[in-house]
């Protein structure tokens, strides 16, 4: 089995990662950071097993095609795939410079886009394959301070919604998920106890039972938040 993972290297992403390839997954891993990454290989290496790792600025589609094209090589066709990459840029939309939303818009929605395309025609093609997209409770309600990122990730579930419609027919599944507040590096500093948010091992978890499903059932959306935040 092989995934890819977009934004692998730290919370959501990274404890996917860790969960699939202690599954038994042969991984290619997506981020900015080349030292991150390489760490985070050296983390799992196992001999006879795979992970590629891809230095790649989401934002930019150039970078994201070149990167597609490198692991249609040495990967090809995969079984899951994990758009997790994301940016969060807080601010008020009406005062923001309209760079903010464009660079959420390219590294929330059109990294997606252009990856789950690519795999999505194999996977359709394959007749099997599992796209998971982590969207936010922002898509489904803005939250404060942050217009232009609840729009973009507003947009990424719709963007799951027609993957979902257009590859159902060929058995390939596709889920959203929408986190509450994770603890991930965007928390960094809080006061805020630990034990309040969603931890980054649960989403894993979550995506690891949806995997194990029946063939027949798919799951379209996972709302999960904190109990008590």
């Amino acid at each position: 089995m092989k995934a890819v993972i977009t934004g692998a290297t730290k919370g959501i992403g990274r404890a996917i990662a860790i969960k699939l390839w202690k599954n038994g997954f042969d991984l290619a891993l997506v981020a900015r950071n080349v030292h991150e990454l390489e760490k985070l290989r050296e983390e799992l290496f196992l001999e006879g097993r795979t992970v590629l790792i891809y230095a790649v600025d989401c934002g930019v589609k150039e970078e994201v095609q070149k990167f597609l094209n490198a692991a249609e090589k040495e990967f090809d066709f995969i079984d899951v795939l994990v758009n997790n990459v994301g940016a969060f840029l807080p601010g008020s939309m009406l005062d923001e410079d309209d760079e903010a939303f464009e660079n959420q818009q390219r590294i929330n929605v059109n990294a997606g886009y252009y990856i789950s395309k690519f795999y999505g025609k194999k996977m359709r093609s394959e007749k099997r394959g599992h796209i998971f997209n982590i969207c936010s409770v922002a898509s489904i309600a803005p939250v404060k301070n942050g217009g232009s990122y609840s729009v973009t990730k507003a947009a990424m579930l719709s963007l799951n919604h027609v993957l979902r419609q257009e590859l159902a027919p060929h058995n390939v599944k596709v889920t959203a998920f929408l986190p509450g507040s994770t603890k991930t590096a965007s928390w960094e500093g809080t006061t805020i106890p630990n034990e309040k948010f969603v931890q980054p091992e649960d989403i894993a978890e979550t995506l690891f039972t949806i995997l194990n499903l029946s063939k027949g059932v798919n799951v379209d959306e996972v709302l999960i938040t904190p109990l008590d935040f």
